[in-house]
């Protein structure tokens, strides 16, 4: 077995975004990666052009190269003034045409550079290229109901719908890194409103380019094989399938001494139960696909004013967020970072402050009370029920000592599933602090009585025996006492 010095790994990303049009690339069928059509029955989403039927023919979506774009433009990259369309020739069941309508060497984005929170650090990795072109459909191997089935079922639906393709530089270097860049861009492409970002519906599909940098004992650098991982739909996929390659490709170059020279790329897949990566197939070159300009779509002219036009249509960004909040709301880095991990989440916390005024209260009745009932019921902020305005109400009476902190705790919660104002509700449920001078005096007494130690201790100036007395007058009152005024009473009768 060879001796290691050092590793290093190297690791490229391919990330696949769906993009959310209402029709399709190249024709005029809807597009399933809109919410309301991924349950379609099979083969429902599709026309003769989706089914490459004979004599049909292809049309651009406008609108996709909008989206595709922003992102670029998000993202740093020049867009192309001239850009075209090419054939990529290669045969799946799911491909009607027998070749996929894509970009190859004159892509719609080239160039750019993003930055990105890792850790308590920030990282950055440079894009080569975004291009656009069409998903494929889908191919099933069970009838409906699980049966087996001796066959694959070839589903449509998903064939067509735009797709585009961000290409980085092989600049990430842990699995830490490549997971912090997908979790940004994912982030980024919601918040630009391109995709609907579902993972488990394919709206984001990841591909590493994965291979170690060995070095021998002797100092002699060695790179093994890159390999690409295909079609991880989620994070924890991610990491799980760098991590496991990671250690692969030393094994396998400490057992056999396989090495870039003529090896070529090669694809695996990964199992995620086994937690392994399984090879699939010897990569492809450029030359094996036999692109050719696609004769049936003109290239495509950008001018100027279009992408000024999508420039303008960029809304503020996660990472101007976060410090905006930072500047304006005094919150902390993790308090900023978990209001723009989700774009809708974000928008409902501006909504919140734009009608309280009040940045740092919202966030802090957010990021506790609504994220312990979020995590209850399994959903997100923005989609617990709690309006803005009731929202508001709750932080209202907090700050005129209306409500004490346990009953607007439980108030939150009442108005996760009511419609009527903060204040309604609260008054309904007896939540609101009482200070009737009748109604404490009688507390007080209670609690006097039932803690005769403390209430000595307290007069003779212990400061500390006086929580005591309040929190049995606070068990006598519901909770409903104002502590502050339970606290004066107590001075008055016990130190006058």
């Amino acid at each position: 077995m060879t001796s290691i010095g050092s590793t290093r790994l190297v690791v490229g990303m391919e990330i696949h975004i769906e993009l959310a049009t209402n029709s399709k690339m190249f024709a005029s069928a809807p597009s399933g990666a809109t919410p309301d059509r991924y349950e379609a029955e099979p083969n429902t989403l599709v026309d003769p052009v989706v089914m490459a039927l004979p004599g049909t023919l292809p049309v651009i979506n406008r609108e996709a190269v909008t989206m595709s774009m922003r992102v670029g433009l998000a993202l740093g990259c020049d867009i192309s003034r001239h850009t075209k369309w090419d054939r990529k020739n290669y045969y799946y069941p799911d491909l009607p045409k027998g070749y996929q309508i894509s970009q190859y060497d004159k892509p719609l984005c080239t160039g750019g550079q993003v930055a990105f929170p890792c850790g308590d650090d920030t990282c950055s990795v440079r894009i080569t290229r975004a291009h656009l072109e069409e998903d494929t459909g889908k191919l099933g191997h069970e009838l409906p109901g699980g049966r087996a089935f001796d066959g694959s079922l070839v589903d449509l639906n998903r064939a067509g719908t735009p797709l585009l393709e961000v290409v980085t530089e092989p600049d990430l270097g842990t699995a830490d890194e490549a997971v912090a860049f997908a979790r940004h861009l994912h982030n980024l492409c919601t918040f630009l409103g391109v995709t609907g970002g579902i993972m488990q519906r394919g709206h984001m599909r990841f591909e590493p380019n994965i291979n170690m940098i060995i070095t021998s004992d002797d100092g002699v650098e060695h790179a093994t094989p890159i390999v690409e991982i295909k079609n991880l739909n989620s994070f924890r996929a991610l990491r799980g399938a760098i991590e496991h390659e990671t250690t692969r490709q030393v094994t396998a170059w400490q057992e056999d001494g396989i090495e870039m020279g003529p090896g070529r790329k090669t694809t695996r897949g990964w199992d995620d139960q086994a937690g392994v990566t399984l090879l699939q197939r010897v990569k492809e070159d450029a030359h094996d696909y036999r692109y050719f300009p696609d004769p049936d779509l003109v290239p495509l002219s950008i001018d100027d004013e279009w992408i000024e036009a999508v420039r303008a249509s960029i809304p503020e960004l996660p990472g101007a967020r976060r410090q905006r909040y930072h500047d304006d709301y005094g919150l902390d880095d993790k308090d900023a970072a978990a209001l723009t991990e989700h774009a809708e989440e974000c928008f409902f916390f501006e909504a919140c402050v734009e009608v309280t005024g009040d940045g740092a209260a919202c966030a802090k009745w957010l990021l506790n009370a609504g994220a312990k009932r979020a995590n209850e019921r399994g959903c997100h902020l923005h989609e617990l029920g709690i309006s803005p305005q009731q929202l508001g109400g709750i932080i209202a009476m907090r700050s005129k000592n209306q409500i004490g902190s346990s009953s607007a705790d439980e108030l939150f919660g009442m108005l996760c599933d009511r419609e009527e104002d903060a204040d309604t509700v609260a008054q309904e449920a007896g939540l609101l602090q009482v200070a009737d001078a009748g109604d404490m005096e009688e507390w007080i007494s209670a609690a006097l009585a039932a803690q005769p130690q403390a209430a000595e201790d307290f007069a003779a100036g212990k400061d500390a025996a006086a929580g005591r007395i309040i929190g049995e007058v606070m068990k006598h009152s519901g909770g409903t006492a104002d502590p502050a005024a339970v606290r004066a009473k107590l001075v008055e009768v016990l130190r006058a």
